[in-house]
């Protein structure tokens, strides 16, 4: 398993009546799918996650409109654009993120490998850096 991000190309079939992409496992994703969710109308100026997750990894993709995910990994912060639906971010686990910059319209989509636990979060950067120092 990859232990850093990283940006995944996914295929673009072309058509004149509209082009067609998507992810299966493990060909594009490096991890099978336990949770699908997506993230709209978010008000301008607003940030989403804020967070870490122990184990859980994601793939984000921008299927709308175009938003900013900021990693930071307890020492280096690092920033992915996503404006793209053929391409998307694979985030692992112990990766503080942060979705901002939300254009009009986006649709971020996030999957998972894991199903919701809130046990997996950790809310507290302070938290999250001291347990990233412990690996």
């Amino acid at each position: 398993m990859n232990d850093t991000p990283f940006i995944i190309q996914l295929p673009k079939i072309i058509d004149k009546r509209g082009n067609l992409s998507f992810f299966e496992y493990p060909k594009q994703l490096p991890f099978k799918i336990a949770r699908t969710y997506w993230i709209y109308d978010v008000p301008g100026g607003e940030i989403r996650g804020s967070h870490a997750f122990k184990e859980q990894q994601e793939f984000i993709i921008a299927l709308s409109g175009s938003f900013d995910v900021v990693l930071h990994d307890g020492e280096k912060e690092e920033k992915f654009s996503l404006n793209r639906s053929y391409y998307g971010l694979y985030v692992p686990k112990m990766y503080w993120r942060r979705l901002e910059n939300f254009s009009t319209n986006s649709l971020a989509l996030i999957v998972s490998d894991k199903h919701y636990n809130a046990d997996d979060y950790i809310r507290d950067y302070e938290e999250f850096k001291r347990l990233r120092d412990e690996k």
